[in-house]
């Protein structure tokens, strides 16, 4: 069965702008950005927001939960770190917030991206150990939402004796994990446990050929069928084609060298990011039409960014959609505006195009 569309948002929780290096132009975290940018993406007709971890950003867990009892129907996609948070409390987490929300939960499985946050905040585990750690910890989860009785578990790194939890979750047989990485040991917890895997952009050959990789891998543990793919990318999208290519350069024309630095070193590690760094150094500022890699130099993670006028943008998803992915997880500035401006003039085109795989707004 072709699984149905779904698009996701962002929720800036290390605050917004509209410029990098530009001190006037950043927006500051608050509780009013992050209730602005929630109804931008609920009006709009995104169905998840995802809420980040790094050490810049408010605490994940604490925003999702203020944030989905102020807004109607969006799911908060929240993290779960290896190793962060016991098990069985992240269990019960998890599936407290489920029943209290009505569902509307999602996990998003990171090993993290940078050494150097992971030995400030005093995880000593290498990124090896973290993905070994994530395979033990979601078979835990899964065993707690689903065993009928006390879970025994005698694993490397957690042992349980008659483990339970209360409540259990309220979506069956749990919530949705989402996974997003570009190494191979990502590629294999997403095979496993993950329902949709999350690729940054990347060119459409190598999305193509990545999803047959792992729907190999997912085949092998006997879910060839249960995984599903998505995005996750930036929008800049404007009336014009030369309006969104001004907006787009003048974001990261003021960034100063010592940040370009620093998103180059820090992340290092990161295979995902040493890939969208290759991407901007072997094709230069675009990798496909319409695809830009300018917002690579000032962030991590997800910099590849979908540019144009609103019926470019769409052709580039639908791209994507054609290749056969069905979740995207997009993002751009300020964060409400984009969210607004996607809704109007984007959200329409694609569900015209696809309206059979797309809830109604």
């Amino acid at each position: 069965m072709t699984p149905r569309l779904e698009f996701g948002w962002f929720l800036p929780t290390a605050g917004d702008t509209t410029a990098y290096g530009v001190h006037e132009a950043f927006v500051p975290s608050s509780l009013d950005l992050f209730d602005r940018v929630v109804a931008a993406a609920e009006r709009a007709g995104f169905e998840y927001m995802l809420v980040p971890v790094q050490t810049t950003c408010w605490e994940a867990w604490i925003a999702s939960a203020m944030m989905v009892s102020r807004s109607k129907s969006i799911r908060m996609l929240v993290a779960a770190r290896p190793s962060y948070i016991n098990p069985v409390l992240l269990a019960k987490m998890i599936s407290t917030f489920d029943q209290l929300s009505g569902g509307r939960i999602c996990i998003n499985l990171i090993a993290g991206q940078s050494e150097a946050e992971n030995e400030a905040e005093g995880i000593r585990w290498g990124k090896e150990d973290r993905y070994a750690i994530m395979d033990e910890e979601v078979s835990i989860l899964k065993a707690l939402w689903t065993a009928p009785g006390g879970v025994d578990w005698d694993g490397k790194y957690h042992r349980l004796k008659g483990a339970r939890i209360m409540p259990q979750p309220l979506q069956k047989p749990y919530p949705r994990f989402y996974l997003g990485g570009g190494s191979r040991q990502a590629w294999d917890i997403s095979a496993r446990h993950a329902d949709v895997h999350l690729f940054w952009g990347d060119t459409y050959d190598r999305i193509q050929a990545n999803m047959r990789e792992i729907r190999v891998l997912a085949a092998q543990h006997g879910r060839g069928d249960a995984i599903g793919f998505g995005m996750r990318l930036q929008v800049i999208c404007r009336p014009t084609e030369k309006e969104a290519w001004d907006f787009a350069h003048g974001l990261v024309e003021h960034a100063s060298e010592r940040q370009k630095s620093f998103v180059k070193t820090h992340f290092a590690t990161s295979e995902a990011n040493r890939r969208v760094q290759e991407l901007a150094r072997v094709h230069g500022e675009t990798i496909e039409p319409h695809l830009w890699t300018g917002i690579t130099q000032v962030r991590p993670g997800a910099g590849i960014a979908i540019v144009g006028d609103p019926e470019q943008c769409a052709d580039v998803l639908q791209r994507y959609i054609d290749l056969g992915c069905h979740s995207f997880c997009l993002s751009g500035y300020l964060h409400d505006d984009e969210a607004d401006r996607f809704g109007r003039w984007v959200m329409p085109i694609l569900r015209e195009r696809n309206r059979e795989r797309m809830l109604a707004a």
